[in-house]
């Protein structure tokens, strides 16, 4: 990441702590500054900026035993996370910066890392000196334990964690975020950037100011919130809440109750298990098959559902609404489809106990067509507003739960449900779902990239020291 910040700023950015995802007992700070063995190491390089660079690296080692969490804090840079069959923390800090600037070397060794330890937590803290002023890149590689659980917050760079065994929660304040798999609860937080999670074992909070948020499996609950981009996400087991500002949000599989809500995107959906709500400001809702309560709203999209058979409820404004439904109907309750103005279309199987309340409120223009196979009533009546109406009425094989059908400016039509057909839909939604899935699953890949590996401008995070 390039782009410059000032210490002030990151130093204020580093003091938003997670501390409240890990509760641990107060305990006695031990000063642990001797025994992390760090190590600075300069050096004149081109660099992966434009000019001459100056670079520098720390390192060191602090050990760790069963059940401690590690917690590193940095004012700046990116910070890349690996793990290790070791008792211990190592560290590794590349630095760059400026050739031209004056006190060039000044400014590099102002950069320090400390630590200290409580019986329940290492430590670790990287920071400018507050007098050091000038532009700082900075990467920290960090290998931990494997079974340990992690906190690490960055004032301004990206966060890169591979395969974590416990739980974390890593947090920056405008970067990218990266997990390949947590084993534990999770808890993501970027101001601004993009959030990638492959697995999460446990329960997932991932928040950004405006990135995308794209996960694969979540094993629990699952709260993820961004202020526009889109979520998509593999599968859900828990509980769902999904919120964008306006992207689209995709979701193959939910396991128990879900809510996903767009400002104006999209909302698709594949299976889902339990409760559902989504609400869109403009956008489409597409689910391929629920097997719970279902309450859809959109503003201006339209609505399609391949496999109903629970109740129902679905409205939108300027859009139409294309409803399959399944016999017998598990779950009993009252279905309702709203439209302002599309057409309503619904597809029914010929032995599905049901009874029928449809009406068209402007007649005169729009009509209720209904197929042969359906014995409805259709009547005409005028409206207080003067205008023609069409309304079909009728209980088909005995009637059973009510479907209550509303359009102002469109179409009604009752169509014979031809099973092939809708199983042939289903399968090309599902397998469209799973095609859009895999291309995200190629991006949440895990990556080798050990702490001894050579540092790049690449991975550098960017940050210009000041006074304050």
């Amino acid at each position: 990441m390039r782009g410059n910040v000032t210490a002030s700023v990151l130093r204020r950015a580093s003091r938003k702590s997670l501390a409240a995802f890990f509760v641990a007992p107060l305990a006695v700070l031990v000063l642990f500054v001797a025994s992390a063995s760090a190590h600075r190491r300069m050096a004149s390089s081109g660099g992966a900026h434009s000019g001459p660079r100056l670079t520098s690296e720390l390192t060191g080692s602090v050990p760790t035993h069963e059940g401690q969490r590690i917690h590193l804090s940095a004012d700046l840079g990116n910070v890349v996370i690996r793990t290790q069959n070791s008792g211990k923390v190592d560290y590794r800090v590349h630095l760059e910066t400026d050739a031209s600037q004056k006190d060039a070397q000044q400014l590099l060794k102002s950069f320090t890392v400390t630590s200290r330890e409580t019986p329940d937590e290492v430590y670790l803290k990287a920071q400018t000196s507050a007098r050091s002023t000038g532009r700082l890149w900075a990467t920290l590689y960090l290998n931990i334990p494997k079974s340990a659980s992690l906190e690490v917050s960055t004032g301004g760079g990206n966060i890169d964690a591979g395969e974590i065994g416990g739980r974390a929660a890593l947090s920056t304040a405008g970067g990218n975020i990266t997990a390949s798999g947590i084993g534990g609860p999770a808890r993501l937080d970027s101001g601004g950037g993009n959030i990638v999670a492959r697995s999460v074992a446990g329960e997932l909070f991932a928040n950004t100011g405006g990135g995308h948020i794209t996960v694969g499996s979540v094993g629990g609950s699952a709260t993820l919130r961004t202020g526009g981009g889109h979520i998509r996400v593999t599968s859900i087991q828990g509980t769902a809440h999904l919120e964008t500002g306006g992207g689209n949000i995709t979701l193959e599989h939910s396991g128990a109750e879900l809510a996903a809500e767009t400002g104006g995107g999209e909302i698709e959906i594949g299976e889902a298990a339990g409760l559902v709500r989504a609400k869109t400001g403009g956008g489409g809702i597409r689910v391929v098959r629920m097997f719970g309560p279902t309450d859809l709203e959109t503003s201006g999209g339209s609505i399609y559902l391949t496999q109903i058979d629970s109740a129902v409820k679905a409205s939108t404004s300027d859009g139409g609404i294309t409803a399959w439904f399944v016999a017998p109907a598990k779950l009993p309750g009252t279905s309702e489809l709203q439209s302002t103005s599309g057409d309503i279309v619904v597809h029914l199987p010929r032995s599905l106990p049901i009874t029928i309340d449809a009406q068209v409120q402007r007649g005169d223009e729009h009509r209720v067509i209904v197929d042969p196979a359906f014995p409805l009533k259709v009547s005409y009546g005028d409206s207080p507003r003067g205008a023609r109406t069409v309304r079909a009425e009728g209980a088909l094989n005995g009637g059973g739960e009510i479907l209550r059908l509303r359009t102002v400016a469109g179409n009604i039509q009752f169509v014979l449900s031809d099973v092939d057909k809708q199983s042939q839909i289903y399968k090309q939604q599902m397998s469209k779902l799973q095609q859009q899935m895999d291309q995200v699953q190629k991006t949440l890949q895990p990556q080798s990239s050990p702490i001894e590996g050579a540092s790049g401008g690449s991975q550098q995070g960017t940050g210009e020291s000041s006074h304050p």
